[in-house]
This record gives structure tokens, sequence and C-alpha cells, in this order.
């Protein structure tokens, strides 16, 4: 009977280091996506993980009844009613990142689908989470934004450098006047 006590006590400090794991996460993430994952297999799975963490982004699997614990004091708290059944949460800090791989791997795997998520403390429906995957990446946004900052400073080099090359120019093309009179 004593050790089937020491199992519960266990038992319960995992879940309770589950939940405030979890809640960690919840609390740094920018965006969740609430996804159903019945029937993929360990492969899809692994699958998934890779692209995620490599998008940046992670995937949780845990109960529902321990997730929805560890939302509370987070901003998407919002999700809690997602959970149902089998689910599968992908986080990122990076807005895009977890929508844009979720919704790739739900194009490709018809047994993953995608139940709605959160961005911060706004619900997003399946519709929102597709709309967020479909926009450039934080990196993509900064490189447009770089590219912006040194194109003007580019032109402004060109233009600098115009007058005195259409000066050498002028001057090369009277000394070549001068040597053929």
């Amino acid at each position: 009977m004593t050790a089937n006590r020491k199992e519960l006590a266990v038992e319960r400090a995992a879940k309770k280091e589950a939940v405030e794991q979890l809640n960690g996460v919840f609390k740094t993430t920018s965006v969740a996506v609430v996804a159903q994952y019945s029937g993929l297999t360990v492969a899809q799975m692994q699958k998934l993980r890779m692209q995620m963490k490599q998008a940046g982004a992670s995937v949780k699997v845990s109960k529902n009844r321990l997730a929805k614990i560890a939302l509370e004091g987070t901003d998407v708290i919002a999700i809690g009613p997602m959970l149902k059944g089998p689910t599968v949460i992908a986080t990122s800090n990076d807005p895009v990142a977890a929508p844009k791989v979720a919704v790739e791997f739900a194009k490709a795997n018809e047994k993953f689908v995608i139940v709605g998520g959160s961005m911060g403390k706004t619900v997003l429906n399946v519709d929102g989470v597709k709309a967020l995957a479909s926009l450039p990446s934080l990196d993509e946004l900064r490189a447009k934004i770089v590219g912006l900052l040194v194109a003007p400073a580019t032109k402004i080099a060109q233009l600098a450098n115009a007058p005195a090359g259409k000066l050498a120019r002028v001057i090369q093309a009277h000394a070549s006047k001068g040597e053929a009179a």
C-alpha cells in the first residue's frame, strides 16, 4: 500500500512539473496553433516536430486537462475550449512560424486537422491561422526592410559617382580630340 502512495506522489510531481513547463512555454509564446492529429504515424509526427524545429517553433502533446491548467494566467488562454480529443499545440515566438508549418503540414497530411489558435489574446479560427501562415516571416520582413534601407544609400552613391564619371569621360573626349588634331 505504501508503494502505491509513492507511485501516486511521483505521478503528481511529474504532472505538476509538466504543467509548470507548459505554463512557461505558454507565457513566452506569441502564437499557439491547436490541431488534431488522430491517425498520424510516429514518423509523421517526427517529421512535424523536425519541420517546426527548423522554423523556430515547437510542438507539444499533453493531456488536455493538464494543458488547460497550464493555460491559466497566460495570454493564449483562449485556446482552452479547443482542447478536445487528441490535440497537439504548436507554439512559436515568431507569429508566422508555427502557423506556416502547421498549414503546410496539414496540406500534406489530411489526418492533421487545424482547429484554431491564438495570437496573444486574439482568438484565431482556422481561417485566421491560414491568414497568418500566408504572411511573410519575421526574417523575410527584416530582409525587405534592410533592402529598402540599403537601396537609397546605393542610389546616392551612384548619383555621387555619376558626375565624376561624366566629367572624366568629357575630359577624356577632349584629350582624344586634341591628340587627333
